[in-house]
């Protein structure tokens, strides 16, 4: 029954992280999201219904157990298998733990899991946001070990995908910081960023020629070390699947030598998202999304640079492979219409249109766009959380295509 289920488990940078492959509706953000007329709970079905009444039949109807606020842990172990262009077929055991520190704050949570792929990667991260009182403030952490031999095309937007080749390499990344609470909604804070590469190894690259990574500056170890500037603003009432609202969130991250870089360089993170219902008077939503990820200034590690679906939870350029563009700059927009088929809730369906453009080393200049496009349905993971199961497929240029899936909406 979890073979739904999404290797990007964590669905997207939001407010807080979303726990993992949980039934719980204390996943979402408090007050917790309920269903409206007409789409009442109780005439609503998800797949856990579907399950119940397969395993028993005529099973009674699900409380919503999530909406009482326990300080007590309430954990999740769930397995599940998954999919993307850069792992193949994975295997995925997730945990999750939600509670609240007070009656008066959000849900917070720490969510982890173990990952292995067809390709042998291994992803194993450990996520956690907590919330104080009233949310005041807000404790976010993201760490992850990575075995993650990968495939990179080059630098900029005339790279060819049949230049493709692997890059073996292990990384460490321990991300954290603390926000305060400025104003309803808003919030910014510092945090500190550590990213440390080893063993990395060009495998098999195109022969009698020098790779843009050996120009760029080939090493077999990278390292990054920085404190985080985060300004963030968020009035959607999910961070699951928002239906109206907007995001923001800016990342301002100065990589100075005095914290052991070779060299000094910063990059800065623009993430703005709107969700406007159309008709207003029906739960279609149009969604919008701009993800614009800078090197400001200075010489970021290759495997540091702004790239297809490096976003933290690799969503951006449904309809490319992961790392088919690099450069020192990226600016990406997308556009998603989300629209219900069956009136129980259960079946939705989604049509997508994204743009990616990537600044060339000689010039850097913005030279070249690579669009994708593509539909998706979604099957009602829950109906109380209103989480989804994505299932994409996305197209792009020169042929390029595939399979995307996620526990959440894209954006």
């Amino acid at each position: 029954m979890w073979l739904f289920s999404s290797l990007n488990v964590s669905a997207q940078a939001a407010r807080h992280a979303i726990p993992i492959i949980s039934t719980d509706s204390a996943r979402v953000d408090t007050p917790l999201l309920v269903c409206t007329s007409p789409d009442n709970c109780n005439d609503q079905k998800d797949l856990i219904d579907v399950f119940r009444n397969v395993l028993h039949h005529g099973a009674g109807k699900r409380a919503d157990t999530g909406a009482i606020k326990s300080t007590k842990l309430r954990v999740s172990v769930v397995p599940a298998a998954g999919y993307t262009l850069q792992t193949d077929i994975a295997g995925v055991v997730a945990a999750n733990a939600a509670f609240y520190t007070h009656k008066d704050a959000n849900a917070s949570t720490i969510t982890t899991s173990f990952t292995y792929t067809k390709r042998d990667q291994i992803i194993l991260p450990l996520q956690a946001n907590i919330w104080t009182l009233g949310n005041k403030y807000n404790i976010v952490i993201d760490w992850r070990y990575l075995y993650y031999p990968s495939y990179t095309y080059g630098l900029g937007g005339y790279t060819s995908a049949l230049n493709g080749y692997v890059i073996d390499f292990s990384a460490i990344h321990l991300h954290q910081a603390l926000l305060r609470q400025l104003a309803p909604d808003m919030y910014a804070g510092v945090g500190y960023n550590l990213d440390y590469f080893w063993n990395i190894y060009e495998m098999n690259p195109p022969g009698n020629k020098v790779t843009d990574f050996e120009t760029y500056g080939f090493a077999r170890t990278e390292f990054a070390s920085g404190f985080t500037f985060n300004f963030l603003y968020d009035n959607r009432k999910s961070s699951i699947n928002p239906d109206k609202g907007n995001y923001v969130n800016v990342v301002y991250r100065p990589n100075l030598t005095v914290f052991g870089n070779t060299a000094t360089w910063r990059s800065l993170i623009v993430d703005l998202r709107k969700y406007v219902k159309f008709p207003a008077s029906t739960n279609n939503v149009l969604a919008f999304w701009s993800y614009e990820w800078l090197t400001v200034n200075g010489k970021a590690p290759y495997l540091m640079l702004p790239n297809t679906g490096g976003d933290p939870y690799s969503n951006t350029g449904r309809g490319y492979i992961q790392g088919r563009f690099r450069g020192n700059s990226m600016a990406y927009v997308e556009a998603e219409y989300r629209f219900g088929i069956s009136r129980d809730g259960l079946l939705g369906g989604v049509v997508f249109a994204n743009a990616e453009s990537f600044t060339e080393q000689t010039s850097n200049n913005f030279e070249t766009l690579a669009p994708g496009w593509g539909a998706g349905i979604r099957l009602k993971f829950n109906k109380f959380s209103r989480t989804n199961v994505a299932l994409d497929y996305g197209f792009g240029l020169n042929g390029s295509g595939g399979l995307f899936v996620n526990i959440g909406e894209v954006f």
